[in-house]
């Protein structure tokens, strides 16, 4: 079953690399093998939270589909669009700047991935009034809101497994990541001139139009915009207090979604159409196939190879984590990934020693910012990939590894000298 599991989980990757099929068919294909042939059954796939499908993320998705859904309708992406253009003066690289940073905010107080959610329809628009490709500030705001999530226990989903294994509050993880990933972010921004700077031409007869508009006359529903506003408000508030609320973030995107349906008065083809269905199943099928590693014991033997190679040494094992768990979320969703390493990363900090408690900084760190290395890397990725999708851009793999595996390099480099100077240095 082991060889089976491994043998069925390369084909389906190099199958989503090369493209020869679409991804969504390489995943469900994939996951259709495994539960065929028995390496796993419809509890593991189903009901368990070691190697099921992780149905938080994918109702934390379909909740705020929903609700994008609903704002679509209101012309509120348009208005921001045009905003956040004029504000730019139509420059491009200005546009990318303010989205980068947006995004990377937003991720820090939401999430990364209802931030992409929000944003990333903005951004299409703003491109297509200015004449600028699409893709390249896609990727830029994935990137960043990967980067930007890792600074607190909600911005990321592998923070919140972590923070709970861990014992780990709010500000413990504002504390120890916020300033690390503060100055990523400043390296991240003066790198973006340079991995993006095809993109930063531009048509000045269009910048001259859309300087012209008057972005207030975008809003078609104004009484709709004020119901959608107080429940993404309400959303947010509850994303933020869901630990003490002892609530998943799940939860509070489906309660959301509900009541702003209920009181938008909207058919179900118009918030309903707005929901990347290929995602959702794409999360399902990947889950899946990472759940028939986990079970066979794969990912459980590589953990316990990184613990067992640091011998007891609290230093080699911090960096140990953080450059394996880089490399490993780039291959399987950092999601599962993290949800495995957790209890062996307990018990090394146990018998280790674990100052300040660097292996799970460790183990975040890697694990997020490994994430921007390829597009299943992550949950973000593979939204923002199902966005750009439907609007008619096409990002391969390959072109998204050439901007987020540099990204991933180079931060996850930056973060050596960080835990080794905090941690060890000046402990």
């Amino acid at each position: 079953m082991t060889v089976l599991a491994v043998v069925v989980f390369v084909a389906a990757y190099v199958l989503i690399v090369t493209e020869r099929v679409h991804r969504v068919a390489a995943a469900l294909g994939g996951a259709g093998i495994m539960l065929a042939a028995g390496v796993v059954g419809a509890e593991d796939a189903f009901f368990s939270q070691e190697t099921g499908v992780d149905w938080n993320v994918i109702f934390l998705l379909l909740g705020m589909m929903i609700i994008v859904g609903v704002l679509r309708e209101t012309g509120v992406f348009e208005y921001l669009a045009i905003s956040a253009a004029k504000r730019a003066k139509g420059q491009p690289f200005r546009v990318m700047v303010t989205f980068v940073v947006l995004t990377a905010v937003a991720s820090a107080l939401l999430d990364n991935v209802t931030t992409v959610l929000l944003v990333a329809p903005v951004t299409l628009l703003v491109c297509l009034r200015l004449g600028v490709p699409p893709v390249p500030f896609l990727i830029a705001e994935v990137l960043a809101s990967n980067i930007g999530g890792a600074a607190t226990l909600i911005g990321d989903p592998p923070n919140i497994i972590i923070a709970s294994r861990a014992d780990l509050s709010f500000n413990d993880f504002l504390f120890n990541m916020g300033p690390i990933v503060l100055l990523l972010l400043i390296v991240y921004l003066g790198l973006c001139r340079i991995l993006f700077r095809k993109a930063f031409c531009y048509d000045e007869a269009r910048v001259a139009q859309v300087m012209s508009l008057n972005e207030k006359d975008a809003i078609e529903d104004r009484v709709l915009l004020g119901k959608a506003a107080a429940v993404l408000v309400l959303v947010t508030i509850g994303f933020v207090l869901h630990s003490a609320l002892d609530t998943e973030v799940s939860v509070v995107a489906l309660l959301g979604a509900g009541l702003l349906v209920a009181i938008a008065g909207l058919s179900p083809k118009e918030y309903l159409g707005e929901v990347e269905w290929p995602t959702l199943v794409f999360f399902a099928g990947l889950f899946i196939m990472v759940g028939g590693l986990i079970k066979v014991g794969v990912i459980g033997s590589l953990a316990e190879l990184i613990t067992e190679a640091t011998g007891g040494n609290v230093l080699l094992a911090a960096m140990l984590l953080l450059v394996v768990s880089g490399v490993l979320s780039g291959i399987v969703d950092n999601i599962p990934y993290v949800a495995t390493m957790a209890p062996l990363v307990a018990d090394l900090a146990e018998d280790a020693g674990n100052p300040g408690n660097v292996l799970w900084w460790a183990l975040a760190l890697g694990a997020d910012l490994g994430g921007n290395a390829t597009i299943v890397g992550a949950s973000a990725n593979v939204v923002v990939l199902g966005i750009a999708e439907r609007n008619g851009y096409h990002i391969s793999f390959l072109e998204f590894f050439k901007y987020g595996g540099v990204v991933a390099l180079l931060t996850i480099a930056l973060c050596v000298p960080y835990l080794w100077l905090r941690y060890f240095v000046f402990a």
